[in-house]
């Protein structure tokens, strides 16, 4: 499907908002998360290019589940109210943080995230990059691109969470981003 001037639409349950954060703000975040002792990205023993710290909870890979680490410290909790207010949800619900250093290079390969999650938003830092979507067709691929400026939120939840993989494009320059995720009932903590 496509709009008015026949660019294509976006799936139902992406949401983009523009400048939840001002330049001030972002320039604290930014300040506190550059001191976050980052480590590569680890997936079934491979190493990834981009660099995470996790709060709340994180996901273990290997066994298939999430453990309780440190909490969401009290300079990102605004940012849970962010992702209250995109998703609809509560931002308590958001029990798990996960910043993500992209370095000159960095990207994100395309997946979907784990049905151990249920709303995902992302806050972007710094940089623009490209969130690229794709779903399986009958004998192709659908895609979508969405321009992720800095300081702006983004959703994925219902079919674009559940039938559609993501990627970031490699970066050119320095980019962060916080990605704050839901449980499923029966999955997170306070289940």
């Amino acid at each position: 499907m496509s709009d008015l001037f026949g660019e294509p639409t976006l799936p139902a349950g992406f949401r983009y908002i523009a400048d939840v954060l001002s330049p001030s703000e972002e320039n604290d975040l930014v300040g506190r998360i550059k001191k976050l002792p980052f480590k590569p990205f680890e997936f079934h023993g491979y190493l990834g290019n981009r660099r995470i710290y996790t709060f709340g909870h994180k996901y273990i890979f290997a066994g298939q589940e999430p453990r309780a680490d440190a909490g969401i410290p009290d300079y990102l909790r605004p940012l849970t109210i962010i992702a209250g207010q995109i998703s609809e949800t509560p931002p308590d619900a958001f029990e798990q943080l996960m910043v993500t250093e992209y370095a000159p290079g960095a990207g994100i390969g395309w997946h979907r995230d784990r049905p151990t999650f249920e709303n995902i938003v992302a806050v972007s830092f710094l940089a623009p990059c490209v969130l690229r979507l794709r779903r399986k067709t009958n004998e192709d691929w659908e895609r979508r691109f969405a321009r992720i400026e800095p300081r702006s939120a983004y959703l994925l939840s219902g079919t674009v969470r559940n039938s559609w993989q993501h990627s970031i494009a490699p970066m050119d320059v320095l980019r962060y981003s916080v990605t704050l995720r839901t449980f499923r009932p029966g999955h997170g903590a306070k289940d």
